[in-house]
């Protein structure tokens, strides 16, 4: 590359511009108190300097995953959604399922970057996640694996920096006012 990190560099000149995040886990197990991978982002969120909008908790069930996003998004919650779990290959992972109808835009590059990050730290275990991610009427939605682990490299590594707007060439920031033109 020409100089420029992965994660893109740092204009310190330029305004830091927080983001509302909302965080979802999807679990049949886990409560808002057993909930470590959406602690870590929620923590990971205010650290960045960014706000935290919202965190729930919903089974894996296609319906209930779809329902918060969808209220979340028609209410205004946040201008990103990260959700957690529910990407693996088992039955009852259907975090996709239930989220990618709701995508007018898809973000293709999201997945394979993830899966380049998560190559390096969990090695060919990686193929085993579905992560995704997309535009809801003009909210970023991010959908991660739900172990610690994935989060903290989805978030450090990939949503992270591009949810700084003082990353250059370019990030997602700079987009939020015009995904919803026509």
């Amino acid at each position: 590359m020409d100089g420029i990190a992965p994660g893109g560099r740092l204009d310190e000149g330029a305004a830091f511009v927080p983001v509302r995040v909302a965080v979802l886990a999807v679990s049949d197990t886990r409560d808002l108190g057993t909930d470590t991978s959406g602690a870590i982002l929620a923590a990971r969120i205010a650290d960045a300097g960014h706000r935290l909008a919202g965190r729930a908790v919903v089974p894996d069930d296609r319906a209930a995953i779809r329902a918060k996003v969808a209220e979340w998004v028609t209410a205004g919650v946040g201008d990103a959604i990260i959700t957690t779990g529910g990407t693996g290959l088992t039955g009852r992972d259907v975090t996709p399922e239930a989220l990618e109808p709701l995508f007018d835009k898809k973000l293709d590059g999201f997945s394979v970057i993830f899966h380049l990050v998560s190559f390096c730290s969990i090695g060919l275990s990686t193929l085993q996640s579905r992560a995704t991610a997309g535009i809801v009427g003009g909210v970023f939605v991010f959908c991660l694996p739900g172990s610690n682990g994935a989060v903290r490299d989805g978030w450090d590594q990939v949503i992270a920096p591009q949810l700084d707007s003082r990353r250059r060439p370019c990030n997602l920031v700079e987009l939020m006012p015009r995904l919803l033109e026509r």
